[in-house]
């Protein structure tokens, strides 16, 4: 995903700053706990299309630990 889309996106609920996960093709939202997909390299910010972060996925993400971004 490109850089400078991804500086430009925040999360459509809370407006946060987003993770992308290219191995799950998905920007993740930590304080909403949603995972946005990204089909064909389009982010599709849709709430209803989100899917809740599971308890470990969140850990992974948590500042000060690295992730695969």
């Amino acid at each position: 995903m490109d850089k400078e889309l991804l500086a430009m996106l925040v999360c459509p609920l809370c407006k946060g700053k987003l993770k992308y996960h290219r191995e799950a093709g998905e920007l993740h939202c930590l304080f909403d706990a949603l995972a946005y997909p990204v089909r064909d390299g389009i982010p599709v910010m849709l709430p209803e299309e989100a899917r809740v972060l599971e308890v470990d996925e969140k850990l992974h993400d948590s500042p000060g630990r690295s992730g695969d971004s």
